[in-house]
């Protein structure tokens, strides 16, 4: 089972109370991929500038992610840079240079079109529904947004929205799409809006599935030291749509498995935890799946009772 995931592959300056990194791959589309890529045939569409190092491409070959998506023009790859707060739950943007990733039209290759399972990362909404409308046959589609598309482009995003099977999002992106400040609430005005499946992410709190009229909650993994945040949330969308893929979970077969939607969620945090223990990718070039399925037990030993 193949996973498609479309978003920024980029470059990120990031400084945390451990240190600071001046340029590290990053990007929400390099995050998704390699946590997606421990459980399924994972393909990203995006694009890079001419300056985007061969040692970078190798981190993602590496890991077995298709790259015949990632789209290579002249000019400077997407680059961020921002410092976190000093216990990192906020952070401040010093620079966003979108470069080429401005000009970003997803272009899926022929292959990529039949893959049954589809995530899009935070990128302008009608890209997102572009992307969506080009592919056939898919048992699982969905991804994430922000708080700039909700404000800004909400007729776009609910349009967009409309035909997904999942909305991955923080709480205060939950409030702010939906108008209530109680999260129940908030769920159900959502799903009125199209997916029927929705990930509310809390950072270091964990997180809360909510599938039609039931929810599920999941604690954040208690870190000694957290390095860097940059990507976790994005670590979790792989992390979750890669072991749904796995299993071959297909929304549209009429009986849903609640179990595995909360063991997806597991994953999603077991990965997203994993990202912050190093500076960028950099934890994932020793990671291993005996690693990944141990953290998920220990998950599942804290919150048995």
């Amino acid at each position: 089972m193949s996973v498609v995931v479309v978003g920024s592959v980029a470059y990120d300056g990031v400084e945390t109370p451990h240190g600071k990194v001046e340029r590290m791959l990053g990007g929400a589309c390099t995050y998704i991929a390699l946590a997606s890529s421990y459980f399924a045939k994972t393909k990203i569409v995006a694009v890079v500038g001419d300056d985007f190092a061969k040692e970078d491409e190798d981190v993602l070959s590496k890991a077995g992610i298709d790259l015949e998506g990632l789209e290579r023009v002249p000019g400077k790859t997407f680059f961020w840079a921002g410092v976190y707060s000093d216990d990192m739950n906020d952070r401040t943007t010093l620079r966003t240079d979108l470069n080429v990733f401005a000009d970003f039209q997803p272009k899926l290759p022929e292959s990529y079109r039949q893959s049954p399972y589809l995530i899009l990362g935070n990128i302008q909404p009608a890209l997102q529904r572009s992307v969506r409308e080009q592919m056939n046959g898919l048992r699982l589609a969905g991804g994430d947004t922000m708080n700039y598309w909700i404000a800004d482009y909400r007729a776009e995003l609910l349009e967009t929205i409309r035909a997904w099977d999942f909305l991955l999002i923080n709480d205060a992106e939950a409030r702010m799409l939906s108008g209530e400040n109680n999260l129940k609430r908030a769920a159900a005005k959502i799903f009125e809006m199209g997916p029927h499946t929705l990930v509310i992410k809390r950072g270091e709190y964990g997180a809360i599935l909510f599938h039609r009229d039931k929810h599920f909650m999941v604690p954040g993994y208690l870190l000694e030291k957290v390095f860097d945040p940059t990507g976790a949330g994005d670590c979790f969308a792989g992390g979750f749509i890669g072991y749904l893929a796995e299993k071959g979970f297909d929304l549209k077969a009429g009986h849903v498995d609640n179990k595995e939607l909360s063991r997806a969620v597991i994953y999603g945090s077991v990965l997203g935890s994993f990202c912050c223990e190093k500076f960028g990718v950099d934890r994932f070039r020793t990671l291993t799946r005996a690693e990944i399925d141990g953290r998920f037990n220990e998950f599942r030993a804290c919150t048995e009772f």
